[in-house]
């Protein structure tokens, strides 16, 4: 499987490729996946106080958030407010606590644009058939998977991803009149039905963002990883190999599906054989195939080659119900 990796806010494609260096090593190695890399196109400054925790400049994000929002795009506005939440909220309620009490004017150009160019990336690699996206990044992994299940409900346009996982993520953004909206599971259901893999961190401020992700995701698709620190990557040693485990699984059957839905699809394409007509026999000369007629009276042949080609979920941040050995949390 190769992936496209989309980083967080004030992140680059290179400091990316470094953060989730451990991990994407890990799984080469074990011959599970591939990895290419992509990053916004808006050059961003860290915050003040941050100057040396993102990384190496140039950073960037894929919404020019500074021109659209009010808050002047301000990311960790949403953590400080945090600390004021009410305990024992859904996720999603949670989440309803930082939307504006009235309307306010957002240009989303720069969120359409980012879209376009995360759906070219696809395009231009035929080997992508997965996501990985942390934190911003995994938001608009999320929003690149509801929108190709839009595409496959409403129009029929096969999906390219087959398997996502997000790191601290949030709920996707959809198209709603001439803009865009959270697609929150407790007000529309189901809006990623893909298999889905969810790394998050029961120490993370914004761990109900994370949970709120999962729940708008098919349910019998979707799985929880607990890495038990904050909102990051997990890089340490036990963590890489427990993911690599709990993937290899993971991945092993969906690509064994991918093969069996390849499989029936030809075998409907193969049309049946004509009422009367003779069976043909394949035979192997020299090593290409022929084909006789089965009943032995005169043959007829033509040449032609053939080619073919335990989830262990943790959690301190709330009540858990087993479901099919998937820990589903609910924040209390």
């Amino acid at each position: 499987m190769r992936f496209l990796c989309l980083p967080g806010a004030y992140g680059s494609a290179k400091n990316f490729g470094v953060q989730l260096g451990p991990f994407a090593k890990h799984m080469e190695d074990r011959g599970l996946a591939t990895f290419a890399f992509t990053q916004g196109t808006h050059e961003v400054e860290p915050p003040l106080g941050w100057e040396n925790y993102f990384g190496s400049r140039p950073l960037y994000r894929f919404i020019d958030a500074a021109s659209s929002s009010p808050d002047g795009g301000d990311v960790f506005e949403i953590v400080r407010r945090v600390r004021h939440i009410p305990r024992g909220l859904s996720p999603e309620a949670t989440l309803r606590l930082f939307k504006p009490p009235q309307p306010v004017e957002f240009d989303w150009r720069s969120f359409r644009a980012a879209l376009e160019n995360i759906f070219k990336a696809i395009e231009d690699d035929s080997e992508i058939d997965g996501l990985i996206g942390y934190s911003e990044g995994a938001m608009m992994a999320a929003s690149i998977c509801a929108e190709e299940n839009r595409r496959w409900e409403e129009a029929g346009v096969p999906r390219r991803i087959k398997f996502a996982i997000f790191f601290a993520g949030s709920p996707p953004l959809v198209a709603e009149g001439d803009g865009f909206a959270a697609r929150l599971a407790d007000e529309h259901g189901t809006a990623i039905d893909i298999p889905t893999f969810h790394v998050f961190g029961s120490n993370d401020p914004l761990v109900y963002s994370s949970v709120a992700l999962y729940n708008a995701c098919n349910q019998d698709a979707a799985q929880l990883y607990d890495h038990g620190l904050g909102h990051l990557v997990p890089r340490d040693a036990d963590n890489v190999e427990q993911l690599g485990d709990t993937l290899s699984d993971v991945i092993t059957r969906i690509n064994k599906d991918a093969e069996t839905s390849k499989e029936e699809e030809l075998e409907d394409e193969v049309p049946a054989p004509a009422p009367g007509a003779q069976a043909l026999a394949p035979e192997f000369v020299d090593g290409y195939a022929t084909t006789t007629e089965s009943s032995g009276a005169g043959s007829s042949s033509a040449g032609s080659t053939a080619e073919t080609s335990d989830l262990d979920s943790r959690s301190s941040h709330g009540l858990e119900t087993e479901i099919k050995g998937i820990a589903k949390i609910q924040v209390a």
